[in-house]
């Protein structure tokens, strides 16, 4: 399969670009397009034949559900039952969307088993880019969609990240330049109270702010065996090939990063811990100064400090709120649950 590499404006959507790619949603295909989180694999979510599809391109399992995209909250009714959940539901969509928040919400019978690994709950959310919005209402259904990347790999925040994964197994990618958040939806389940499923774009502060307290997420899923209630559970996610070592606020930074001198080290750091580090022999990604800056370079500088040859990539914790949450989630599950504590000599 060649894969298309087709080009639209990102504020303004190039018509005859979305039209190519709804046309390849319509017929069964896959396209890449950009969210305001990460890049998507997009197909038709009401189509089996063609989310299967999304699970081959990906070597994604069939465990890990997918989520749906719309064009706005008005439509989760075709794909969700509200009963009992519709004044939180509007409550919610009044505060974030279109916005990177994701409602699990009990699913009609029209919604396929693939899309939610056979559960009887479905993930929805409208996305806030002009695109992805454009893409959904010229495709003319909902749009499931996992990120483009290659299963367990760093999510893409470019169309050129996508292709570095999946070039040849989807038809295209639709390019409007980078994502502006680069870390995943935060995941609400409303089947029961409130509860956290995944912290993302939308900070847990902010819901909490507008609905009361939110339930905390149980233990990461260790295995994709079983099926999952959300996407991104897993312990082993977001991972580079290169070993990631994640340290806790507690941890040296410096006299850890000398026990790896003899290996090629990938520094992953914000500004302020960079600046500390600075005689260390080491590939550096410098992450910035606040948590947008991070979470937006999060995955690019995992998978550049990849392509540079290292062999481990030091990074640490960041304060657990707002979209520090979310970092930490993702570097978690990136260094497969392992976290260096404690002040090393």
């Amino acid at each position: 399969m060649q894969t298309q590499h087709l080009f639209s404006s990102a504020d303004i959507p190039t018509v005859a670009a979305i039209e190519h790619a709804a046309a390849i949603i319509r017929r069964g295909g896959l396209v890449a397009f950009p969210t305001e989180t990460v890049y998507g694999l997009g197909a038709n979510g009401l189509d089996a034949l063609a989310v299967r599809k999304i699970f081959a391109a990906k070597q994604r399992p069939s465990t890990d559900p997918l989520i749906l995209h719309v064009a706005h909250w008005s439509q989760f009714a075709k794909v969700a039952d509200l009963r009992g959940v519709e004044t939180i539901v509007a409550t919610l969509a009044a505060a974030f969307m279109p916005g990177a928040l994701t409602l699990v919400l009990p699913k009609l019978a029209c919604v396929p088993a693939d899309v939610t690994a056979n559960g009887p709950s479905v993930a929805v959310r409208v996305p806030a880019h002009p695109v992805a919005l454009a893409l959904i209402e010229a495709s003319g259904t909902p749009i499931a969609a996992p990120s483009a990347n290659l299963f367990s790999r760093p999510s893409p925040t470019t169309a050129q990240l996508v292709l570095d994964d999946l070039d040849g197994r989807i038809d295209a990618v639709l390019d409007a330049g980078s994502t502006r958040i680069g870390v995943e939806s935060t995941i609400l389940n409303l089947c029961q109270l409130p509860t956290l499923l995944r912290p993302g774009g939308v900070a847990l502060e902010a819901i909490e702010a507008v609905i009361g307290e939110v339930l905390l997420p149980n233990e990461a899923v260790l295995s994709a065996d079983h099926a999952q209630p959300a996407p991104g559970m897993l312990l082993k996610h977001y991972s580079p090939r290169a070993r990631m070592l994640l340290l806790a606020d507690d941890a040296n930074v410096e006299s850890i990063a000398q026990q790896f001198r003899h290996e090629r080290l990938g520094l992953l750091l914000p500004s302020a811990s960079m600046a500390r580090v600075q005689s260390l022999a080491a590939v550096r990604f410098d992450l910035g100064h606040t948590a947008e800056t991070m979470a937006a370079g999060l995955f690019k500088g995992m998978r550049e400090l990849d392509q540079a040859g290292c062999t481990h990539i030091l990074t640490h914790q960041l304060p657990p709120n707002g979209l520090g949450r979310a970092i930490n989630d993702r570097l978690y599950r990136a260094a497969e649950g392992r976290v260096i504590t404690g002040p090393a000599s």
